[in-house]
């Protein structure tokens, strides 16, 4: 009773059982809590069943299993010493070791972690043969997988089993259909090939030794005549009839290209095997027999006549729908009509081969004659283009996309097409021209610059601070993605030529560009003649290209020397001389890649000698000698002495550009010469020719005498002359910077002029050291050499 008192209970409500006795004698706030005479009598309780001694009765079975607290237990004499190590050991493999058990609470804890231990160890072998048929089941699943996947693959095969199967009984009674067929057209050849004999023993039969030649061979023409009337009729019929059924068709059941492909080609396609075969016939005799060559012939024409009532009118229509679709984009017009007529003529003889085996000129006539219809549509448009840019570009489609990519690689099968093509790129090329000659005299030759075109060196200064304060920018903010990318550099419509031409004043060494060469700070007439030059390069024949580029070229520099002239009265002289060396030099630059002679011929007539010899006729002395009969005749001296001479000079714009080049130069480095060293030289040449006079008997001279020589005012000139070079050396060079910016070249540039002004001091102290004492040469205080070299020194 008492044991089944203190069992816990079993279930999912046992720990909340244990939860709640816990509560009973909690010390702080029991759930149950007694009065102090019910504490007494549990402490009297307890008191007394300290010393309560093991019954006597129990068995010794009986004692391992006990279930009551831990208590201490007196040893007697009724206990043997046996029992005691019996309880030991039970405790011990219950693991409980020094562990007490003084409350109900310990006392569940540990009856319940043994029962779960005790029903682990019976739930083992349940759990082991669980675990062991889940693993047959898991291999009876994956079995029943794979019979089932097994299953569907028979069953598909079985599926394609059965396909195969019935075409396989289809093919075998296809080849059964066509083996009959095989065995008939053999007997009908064979009959046939028997009754032809006769025909194929002519050419040994025919001679007019025979006796009844004449006879048999009127037979033989009128059955011939009658055999190709026969298949003639047929020929054009199944033609007529073809094109006949495609024209009666309703022209809404035709909505796209490819159905009209479908019905232009694949019909014709279709029939062509029956008639092939007595084509071939034909082709084989007529070369031998005329009748067979004339039967060919209107075949021929037949069957093209056939294809062009097809074909005209279609090409027309869809010519037409492409000009209204790119109406205003003539590139775009050009290269889908052509890759439309390349694809009908590709069509065309592969549909022509399909019936015929020798080529035919006709086929070419009529290709030539599809393809007026583009050439009709396309001419109008190109006489009213002004554009050199759509021009040049529609050459360059004519000429790169479609004769060199498409013709040439077909030759055979577009020759007719490269015949309108051909006609229509002359037609462009001569257009191209025409407004080539118009655009010179409007755009450069006309052109009237602005204010802002001639304002130098304003322009210039103004893009070089811009330049200066992006790449301040760029140094203070480098991270910055919205001015990492911000350069001054040259844009894709300056590079119209490959750079690398070899002139001596423009190596460009450097990879930062000038303002000045900016195409967009090009002189307008510059930058128009370039871009012109580069559009005709590959457009038009070199022939032609050479006499427009003389004419460009030579229109350009007059428009220079304009400007020049106007820059040089509205700022200074050293602008103009510059802006001129600048815009030469990048002439001369762009147009040195282009692989050609800028070099034309001109062919002139000499008058001369016939001026001189009609004045001469016409002198009352030579009257007389009209009526001679000698040499001295004047008549005959007229014809022979007056004869108009043929003259050839060559124009060579290249050689033009560097002739105003060296005399644009030359001017620069004499006007800075004049500008630094000009008092010098007049002064110089005042005693040259004061040396000139005493030399020619005149009164002889003392220079340091002379009023403008004397040695105080020789040493003012001095000191005005280094002072002007000191003080307009850095503005001179500072303009050619601004314009040129590119050290070999101002180096190059201005190395003559430093050189004059040495030469000029050099032969100054050496009239100094001749005219003058000493004492007059230190009043003057020339300076050195040196200090003049230093002075005019220019970094490299």
């Amino acid at each position: 009773m008492a044991e089944a008192t203190l069992r816990p209970p079993e279930g999912p409500a046992g720990p909340d059982a244990l939860d709640k006795l816990s509560l009973w004698d909690r010390t702080p706030d029991p759930t149950a809590p007694l009065t102090d005479r019910q504490m007494d009598s549990v402490l009297e309780l307890k008191a007394a069943a300290e010393d309560l001694p093991v019954p006597a009765e129990l068995p010794i079975e009986d004692l391992c299993s006990l279930t009551s607290l831990s208590l201490p237990i007196a040893q007697t004499s009724v206990v043997p010493e046996s029992v005691e190590d019996i309880l030991l050991k039970g405790f011990t493999s219950l693991e409980m070791g020094e562990e007490r058990i003084e409350t109900a609470q310990q006392f569940f804890s540990w009856f319940a972690k043994l029962q779960a231990q005790m029903d682990q160890d019976e739930e083992t072998k349940y759990r082991q043969m669980r675990d062991y048929l889940s693993g047959f089941q898991e291999q009876c699943d994956a079995i029943l997988n794979d019979v089932n996947s097994a299953l569907r693959h028979l069953e598909s095969l079985q599926k394609q089993y059965l396909f195969v199967s019935n075409k396989t009984g289809a093919l075998h009674e296809a080849c059964e259909q066509l083996l009959k067929e095989q065995s008939e057209l053999v007997d009908l050849a064979e009959n046939i090939q028997q009754k032809l004999s006769y025909f194929n023993e002519l050419e040994t039969i025919n001679t007019p030794n025979f006796k009844d030649y004449p006879v048999y061979l009127l037979k033989f023409k009128q059955c011939l005549s009658k055999a190709l009337h026969l298949i003639k009729t047929f020929t054009v019929n199944t033609l007529q009839n073809l094109t006949n059924q495609l024209l009666k068709r309703d022209p809404s059941s035709v909505p796209n290209a490819d159905n009209a492909f479908t019905l232009f080609y694949v019909k014709f396609r279709a029939s062509a095997p029956k008639v092939r075969t007595l084509i071939e016939q034909i082709e084989q005799r007529s070369e031998k027999i005329p009748e067979y060559q004339q039967l060919l012939s209107d075949i021929h024409q037949c069957y093209l006549d056939q294809r062009e009532l097809l074909l005209g009118p279609s090409i027309a229509c869809t010519v037409t729908e492409l000009t209204s679709q790119n109406n205003r984009d003539h590139c775009a017009l050009i290269r889908s009509g052509c890759a439309f007529m390349v694809r009908v003529c590709q069509d065309e003889h592969q549909l022509y081969n399909e019936f015929f085996t020798k080529p035919t000129s006709k086929l070419d006539e009529l290709l030539e004659k599809l393809c007026v219809s583009l050439y009709d549509v396309f001419r109008p448009l190109i006489i009213h283009v002004i554009h050199l840019e759509t021009l040049s570009e529609l050459c360059g489609i004519l000429k790169n996309e479609v004769l060199e990519d498409h013709v040439q690689n077909n030759a055979e099968q577009l020759g007719a097409f490269a015949a309108g093509v051909k006609q229509m790129l002359e037609d462009v090329q001569e257009r191209l021209v025409y407004r080539t000659h118009i655009y010179i005299q409007t755009d450069i030759v006309g052109y009237k610059p602005a204010p802002g075109d001639l304002a130098y060196p304003d322009k210039l200064v103004m893009m070089e601070q811009i330049a200066q304060s992006l790449k301040d920018e760029q140094k203070r903010v480098p991270s910055d993605p919205l001015f990492s990318d911000v350069r001054l550099e040259e844009t894709e419509s300056n590079k119209l030529t490959k750079p690398g031409s070899a002139e001596s004043l423009s190596p460009r060494p450097q990879t930062t560009v000038s303002p000045a060469d900016l195409h967009g700070m090009w002189y307008p007439t510059v930058r128009r003649t370039l871009v012109c030059l580069s559009k005709l390069y590959r457009c038009i024949d070199r022939a032609v290209f050479q006499g427009l580029s003389q004419e460009a070229l030579s229109a350009c520099i007059q428009s220079l020397l304009g400007a020049s002239e106007s820059i040089s009265k509205n700022k200074t002289q050293i602008d103009g001389q510059l802006f001129l060396i600048k815009h030469l030099l990048i002439l001369r630059e762009q147009i040195a890649p282009f692989h050609t002679e800028f070099t034309i011929k001109e062919i002139s007539l000499d008058l001369k000698k016939t001026r001189d010899a009609a004045f001469k006729i016409l002198n009352p002395m030579t009257v007389p000698r009209f009526f001679r009969l000698n040499s001295n005749n004047a008549l005959i001296e007229f014809l022979l002495e007056g004869t108009p001479q043929i003259r050839e000079h060559y124009l060579d714009s290249k050689k033009d550009v560097d002739h105003h080049l060296k005399l644009a130069c030359e001017q620069f480095i004499q006007q800075q010469t004049r500008q630094f060293a000009e008092p010098l030289q007049g002064f110089m040449a005042k005693v040259s020719a004061l040396k000139t006079m005493a030399s020619q008997g005149g009164p002889k001279y003392t220079l340091s005498q002379q009023p403008w020589a004397q040695p105080a005012k020789v040493s003012d000139l001095v000191a005005s002359v280094y002072k002007t070079i000191k003080a307009k050396l850095p503005l001179t060079l500072r303009s050619m910077s601004l314009y040129l910016s590119n050290k070999d070249t101002e180096f190059i540039l201005f190395k003559p002029v430093r050189n004059n002004i040495q030469q000029v001091f050099q032969k100054f102290h050496a009239l100094l050291k001749e005219e003058f004492s000493p004492e007059d040469v230190q009043i003057i205080a020339c300076p050195s050499v040196e200090q003049l070299n230093l002075l005019l020194s220019v970094s490299k």
